[in-house]
């Protein structure tokens, strides 16, 4: 028996390792989902479960669903290619388009945010406008988060303007306001996200900021504003440390028809989730991918630069071509405080304000912008799906003031 072991031992050594082995060939096996089909003539065809990324397979939208009967309703239809007709589908949404976001947010806003104009409007139509006025008039500007430099800066302008022309009618002043607001808006920013290919490669967009403030939603909704427009996106879940995350940007992805690259271990590296996504953007030859990022504190120095190891990573692949910094506007001046720390870390391009409706102000449009020369280039007026829209200088303005 003894001369036996020498030979028994290596023998059930090499079992072993090669049971603990099989489940994690297995749960590789399982996880590198690919595309279905190619998506242009000269993609490779790829192996079943080959790759060896985390992407979820593209949704195949269902055949169109009959509307009840005497209904008055018309179904939009999407036709199922017939190489995927076997495939499991489901309900694609189609998006509204960016003329009927666009109604619908300005009727918003009309509603939630009217307090500010008419308000001004009422002081500055007054027969005596003297300093009991003014400073009401900064009083209010200040309360709507205008912030200190931008409501002095209106406040003497219209002073002046008043001064010279000697107005009092509603009319002339309201007129007198609109032109100042959409000065201090500034028009000339560029507002337009960078969705377009270049050098062979898809637009890389990151989407960053604190927790609680709603990027993931955000991804979603913006995805199917890109839709809409009629480009091909891809998702990537790189928020690997909050619960059901992943989860949630992926059924975000299905409702809109676009495929997502996640992890399905929670604690992955965000980074190399991050990476992969670009990588199979790249591959598939799609024209946006939307990186999802996890929650940051701005006064977590450790976090922060992780956020920073994210874009350093993707730089390897691709240019990032957006960073969208998604801010709660009913946070208010807080959001300046983020606003700044973040822009240290990687280079905001843009800002999402979400939530500006009920308790928000208009006026953080005005402060953000004012303090870190970044556009506001999207709003989001509630938790509908169409409700994230382009900002419009001049649509905004009138919003407040009607």
């Amino acid at each position: 028996m003894n001369e036996l072991l020498p030979i028994l031992l290596p023998i059930l050594a090499a079992l072993a390792v090669v049971g603990a082995l099989v489940p994690v060939l297995l749960k590789a096996r399982k996880s590198g989902k690919q595309y279905p089909g190619t998506r242009d003539a000269n993609d490779p065809v790829l192996p079943p479960g080959g790759g060896g990324t985390l992407l979820e397979d593209r949704p195949v939208a269902a055949p169109p669903r009959k509307a009840p009967e005497g209904a008055d309703l018309e179904v939009p239809v999407t036709e199922v290619p017939d190489d995927v007709a076997g495939l499991e589908t489901i309900a694609v949404e189609t998006p509204l388009p960016v003329e009927g976001r666009l109604t619908r947010l300005r009727e918003r806003l009309v509603k939630s945010n009217n307090v500010l104009g008419k308000g001004l409007l009422a002081l500055l139509s007054s027969d005596k406008i003297d300093e009991d006025v003014w400073d009401e008039v900064e009083e209010t500007l200040l309360l709507a988060d205008l912030g200190t430099e931008p409501t002095m800066q209106l406040v003497d302008a219209l002073r002046e303007r008043v001064k010279v022309l000697g107005t009092r009618s509603p009319e002339q002043v309201k007129a007198l306001l609109r032109e100042e607001l959409i000065k201090l808006v500034d028009p000339t920013m560029d507002r337009s996200l960078r969705i377009e290919r270049h050098d062979g490669k898809p637009a890389v967009m990151m989407v960053v900021g604190v927790n609680g403030v709603g990027k993931t939603t955000t991804v979603g909704k913006l995805a199917r504003v890109l839709v809409a427009e009629d480009k091909d996106v891809l998702l990537g879940a790189a928020d690997t440390f909050r619960a059901a995350a992943a989860e949630q940007l992926a059924t975000w992805g299905q409702r809109v028809g676009v495929p997502t690259v996640k992890s399905d271990v929670d604690g992955a590296d965000p980074a190399s989730v991050a990476y992969e996504a670009v990588k199979a953007g790249i591959d598939q030859e799609v024209d946006v991918v939307m990186v999802d990022t996890a929650g940051r504190l701005q006064n977590k120095v450790g976090l922060m630069d992780e956020l920073g190891k994210v874009k350093r990573v993707i730089e390897k692949l691709a240019e990032v071509d957006e960073v969208l910094l998604v801010l709660d506007a009913t946070t208010g001046q807080n959001g300046l405080n983020q606003a700044r720390v973040f822009s240290e870390v990687v280079n905001i391009t843009g800002i999402v304000l979400t939530k500006l409706d009920g308790t928000a102000k208009g006026g953080i449009v005005v402060a953000i912008q004012k303090t870190l020369g970044v556009p506001v280039k999207l709003i989001g007026l509630g938790e509908g799906a169409d409700d994230l829209a382009p900002f419009e200088t001049e649509g905004f303005v009138d919003a407040l003031l009607n």
